[in-house]
C-alpha cells in the first residue's frame, strides 16, 4: 500500500483536529494560519495515518505532534522528518527543534541527524510557548536541535 505525504491546508483543519485529539495531542495553535506548517500521511483512500507538525518562531522551527497510526512503516517516517525538513528549508528555518520524554525515540532521532542538547540551549523565545514550559516541568524530558 503506497502512503502520499503532503502539506496540510485549511481543509484538513477539522480531520487534524480529530486526528490529534484521539492522540491525546492538543490543538492549541492549530489555526487556519498555523495549518501549512503540518504535513499528512495518508493511505491510498486518503484516509490519516500520521502527521508531524512545525511551530516556527523567528528562522527556528519547533516539531510538534508527530503522531503515526499503528502498523505504518519506519521507512515512511523517515519520509515524513525528511518533508518536514524540506519544508523548514523552503520557509527559511535555519534550526529545527524537538522535545520527547520517550528515549526509545533517541535512536531514530540519531539517524534522522539529530543532536542532544542542553535545556538551556534552547532558542530565547521558545522559553516563552506554553508547550516547552510544559515539557521543561517533565523531569525525563529531552531536547534535541537539527542545523539545516
Amino acid at each position: 500500500m503506497e502512503a502520499l505525504i503532503r502539506k496540510a491546508n485549511k481543509e484538513d483543519l477539522h480531520c487534524l483536529r480529530e486526528f490529534l485529539a484521539r492522540a491525546n495531542l492538543g490543538t492549541d495553535g492549530l489555526t487556519d494560519e498555523t495549518v501549512g506548517y503540518f504535513l499528512l500521511l495518508e493511505d491510498e483512500e486518503g484516509s490519516l495515518k500520521g502527521t508531524l507538525g512545525m511551530e516556527v518562531i523567528e528562522d527556528f522551527g519547533l516539531l510538534r505532534s508527530l503522531v503515526v497510526s499503528p502498523g505504518q512503516a519506519e521507512k515512511e517516517i523517515f519520509v515524513l522528518f525528511d518533508q518536514m525538513v524540506q519544508l523548514a528549508n523552503e520557509r527559511g528555518v535555519k534550526s529545527i527543534y524537538l522535545a520527547t520524554n520517550k528515549s526509545t525515540a533517541l535512536t531514530l532521532f540519531d539517524l534522522l541527524g539529530f543532536q542532544r542538547i542542553g535545556r538551556g540551549d534552547l532558542p530565547l523565545p521558545f522559553y516563552h510557548l506554553e508547550h516547552i514550559r510544559h515539557v521543561l516541568n517533565v523531569d525525563n524530558s529531552l531536547f534535541l536541535k537539527l542545523s539545516i
